[in-house]
């Protein structure tokens, strides 16, 4: 699932995975909260590409600010602080192994896709039960151009709009068909050369293939712990091929 604001650019993508290889089964692209609902219903697991969580110093920060209360606000002083409240440890875990740096849920643009996917999760949660933050049940918060970029994938220049960009896109797929052959894109190949949304999706979904598998780097220490309330982006530990394997 790339999930956006606005329904008209939220993709999602859904993989069927056989014994030797993966074909894909659904691809949309203005996708609403209840067909993400029934989605994640009538499947093993979900990569969302979207914070589920935000800093656990943030909420203390704000309500310090709303009480008057100085305390929690000062903890906070300088651009260190300040760090604290715009970046999760997650963010930092995929700088860190990637070298990339994820937007900041509550001082950037996912901001508003953000409140979308609490939204979401409470509905999830309502039909088929909450799930942890931290990817250990049927949702995990994944990041596709990690996932891109830990794979050996091109992966520059392919967001945006207007020819090159789409031209850039090809060549990404071009080598995803190359690196992954049991990939049957199922006649969906225009669809996603001229769409990163709908993209970023397919690699969403191949990521969370990799989370079921236990092929991708998980929360230790205490990193764990604030996993469970900030959550925790998922990128892979194993090869693209990898996939393929039997789960277990």
């Amino acid at each position: 699932m790339d999930l956006a604001a606005a329904t008209r650019k939220t993709a999602a993508a859904v993989i069927n995975w056989t014994g030797g290889g993966a074909r894909l089964l659904h691809l949309s692209l203005d996708v609403t909260d209840e067909e993400i609902v029934d989605l994640f219903g009538s499947t093993d697991m979900t990569g969302i590409d979207c914070p589920v969580g935000w800093p656990d110093a943030f909420l203390p920060f704000l309500a310090g600010h709303l009480n008057f209360d100085a305390h929690p606000v000062l903890d906070h002083d300088g651009i260190e602080g300040r760090r604290l409240l715009a970046y999760r440890d997650t963010d930092r875990f995929v700088t860190a192994k990637t070298g990339l740096i994820p937007l900041s849920v509550s001082a950037d643009r996912l901001a508003h896709p953000a409140m979308r996917c609490a939204v979401i999760q409470a509905k999830i949660a309502r039909v088929h039960g909450p799930q942890a933050r931290d990817g250990a049940g049927r949702l995990a918060e994944v990041y596709p151009a990690a996932s891109l970029k830990l794979w050996g994938l091109h992966t520059r220049g392919y967001k945006g709009r207007g020819a090159p960009e789409s031209e850039r896109l090809g060549l990404i797929l071009d080598n995803l068909e190359t690196a992954a052959p049991w990939l049957d894109l199922a006649g969906h190949r225009g669809d996603l050369a001229a769409s990163d949304d709908m993209f970023d999706a397919v690699i969403a979904s191949l990521t969370a293939r990799a989370v079921s598998l236990g092929q991708t780097l998980r929360p230790a220490g205490d990193q764990a712990a604030a996993a469970l309330s900030e959550g925790w982006i998922h990128v892979p530990s194993h090869q693209l091929a990898d996939l393929i394997g039997p789960p277990g």
